[in-house]
């Protein structure tokens, strides 16, 4: 049936198509001949059309592959239209100069797809009951200022303005001084966003969406501050790496979280070559029920659903992953992996029997106080089960390794940095040149499992107290979508034995955090200050001390490498 649809669409653009151009090529003829239609060379004026609108809509199907996916009489249509008419007209054009046929004046052609144009132009704007909508949409709601003018701020106008009774666009906000006074659907972009102020008092906003991005988490909270004081809703579209995985929809906007002031980071997606690289490999992913594995599972499902293993020892995790995955919760792919990775034999099975092409292992202990009271735990699963996936993923031929590990690898005093420094070192140590077996090193992740973020939840829910370590401690935050972009990012970029470093930009107080989060709850909470526990440090580092540091071709990664483990060391 849907084929059948798709067949009848296309026939009914071609046939529009000639009919456009038929209407084109008389008028073109009249104005040649002075408003007196030659009727000798009407058989010769219908072949001209005909011929005209077959190769237009062909054209159109051919070059413009994605045609009918573009918005009625949007930029996109304009340009495409533009350019398949354009080519046909040439076409017409040279072929009478050069082959005389059909046999008109050589004028007629030009003219011809001048009109065409038109006519098209015109025609998508009359049928265009969404245009007709958008300019003219008494659209009911909150009063709604959009901050971002760019494509992503048009298309949340526009789904506001069809499809929504929670907002009502009244104008924009853009920091880009051409755009000032300009209007999308209607809509003035006021100016840039210190009029924020003057804005919502003149329009009564209600709600402030922040439409782009790349915006700094400095000016999210400072936005969120202003917000308050202007008793506005705050809200945010998603970050660019969830746009990526499905179009964005308005239900996606949503009130600025924690997780976003602490992670908003503006990392402009690229994913082509890693997309090419990743298609067609078998790719196993250990710990891939955590945080970090599942998110990489995530990613990478979107360009090769196929060829991903899935391994973790927590059956729980697993069933979580595959309904996030597929929506099934049945268990029966035969790409889930129940193994632990302390097992040196089982692991050496499974990667004799999948021989994938890339590991990512993102297993581990990580839990830095509960590893104080039983490092042993710590070194059996973090480096002896890292060396058991070296070991056995050199003897089956794994040509590409990425290990996760954590900034308090650098310089460490815990035993969890100690037993992630020790994994670096391991990897270090492989010195086959025709496989390249890295380290990716990252802070605290938001939105992992055990985020200090839903410890603090739970304690303003209960009244309180907060309970932060101590008043100057700071941490790095990255989204663990944003980190685990680095880390296939990494893949491409690293060489052999290095250890990359995401750069998490500035360090944030913990104590800060906990305050906003007292503020925004309207609460009387009180913060209990409990003293740096064993292993932790006051500031976390990203970098050892005796670590030298060199950038490659990402801004936001840096390399190093760390001495190797020698033989028997570990």
């Amino acid at each position: 049936m849907k084929g059948q649809t798709k067949i009848y669409q296309l026939i009914q653009r071609a046939v529009l198509t000639i009919l456009f151009w038929l209407t084109a090529v008389m008028v073109a003829t009249l104005l040649r001949y002075d408003g007196e239609f030659p009727g000798e060379k009407l058989d010769r004026v219908l072949l001209l059309g005909v011929i005209g609108g077959l190769l237009n809509a062909s054209v159109n199907q051919i070059f413009v592959k994605n045609f009918a996916s573009y918005r009625v009489a949007s930029l996109e249509e304009v340009f495409a239209l533009t350019v398949s008419t354009s080519f046909v007209t040439i076409i017409l054009t040279i072929n009478l100069f050069v082959f005389s046929f059909p046999l008109l004046p050589r004028s007629i052609p030009l003219v011809s797809g001048i009109i065409a144009l038109l006519i098209q132009f015109l025609s998508r704007l009359v049928i265009s009951r969404k245009t007709y909508r958008i300019l003219f949409s008494n659209s009911k709601g909150n009063n709604t200022v959009i901050y971002g003018a760019g494509i992503t701020g048009r298309q949340v106008a526009e789904q506001m303005l069809i499809k929504s009774e929670e907002f009502k666009p009244v104008g924009f906000l853009d920091d880009n001084p051409s755009k000032k006074n300009l209007k999308i659907f209607g809509r003035k972009i006021f100016g840039d966003i210190n009029l924020l102020e003057q804005v919502v008092g003149e329009y009564d906003v209600k709600v402030l969406v922040v439409a782009f991005s790349g915006i700094e988490v400095v000016q999210l909270f400072d936005l969120k501050k202003r917000c308050q004081n202007l008793s506005v809703t705050l809200k945010i579209i998603p970050n660019p790496f969830e746009i990526m995985a499905r179009n964005l929809q308005l239900g996606d906007i949503a009130t600025v979280s924690e997780e976003d002031l602490l992670g908003r980071r503006p990392i402009k997606p690229d994913e082509s070559e890693i997309a090419t690289f990743l298609s067609k490999k078998k790719i196993l992913i250990t710990g891939a029920g955590g945080s970090i594995g599942s998110e990489i599972a995530r990613q990478i499902n979107r360009f090769n659903q196929a060829g991903i293993f899935l391994l973790d020892r927590d059956e729980n995790a697993l069933l979580s992953l595959q309904l996030s995955l597929v929506g099934d919760g049945l268990l029966a792919n035969p790409n889930l992996i129940l193994a632990d990775i302390r097992d040196h034999d089982r692991i050496f099975e499974i990667l004799n029997e999948i021989k994938p092409d890339i590991i990512f292992h993102a297993a581990a202990l990580k839990h830095l106080a509960i590893l104080e009271r039983y490092p042993q735990e710590a070194f059996k699963t973090n480096v002896v089960g890292t060396q058991n996936l070296i070991d056995s993923a050199q003897k089956s031929n794994v040509k590409y390794f990425v290990n996760i590990s954590t900034d308090k690898a650098a310089d460490p005093i815990s035993e969890l940095g100690k037993t992630k420094l020790l994994t670096e070192r391991q990897i270090s140590a492989v010195s086959d040149p025709d496989k390249k077996y890295i380290s990716v090193r990252f802070g605290n992740v938001i939105g992992s499992n055990g985020s200090f973020l839903n410890t603090f939840r739970y304690q303003i829910k209960a009244g309180g107290p907060i309970k932060v370590t101590h008043p100057e401690v700071t941490r790095f935050f990255m989204t663990v979508s944003e980190a685990v972009h680095l880390v296939l990012q990494s893949v491409l970029i690293g060489e052999s034995g290095e250890t990359l470093i995401l750069d998490m930009g500035n360090p944030i107080s913990i104590d800060m955090v906990a305050k906003n989060m007292i503020e925004a709850s309207g609460k009387s909470i009180k913060i209990e200050y409990t003293g740096l526990r064993d292993g932790e440090k006051l500031h976390e580092q990203l970098v050892g001390v005796n670590e030298k540091i060199y950038r490659g071709k990402h801004k936001d990664i840096m390399h190093t490498r760390v001495e190797p483990v020698s033989a028997g060391q570990d």
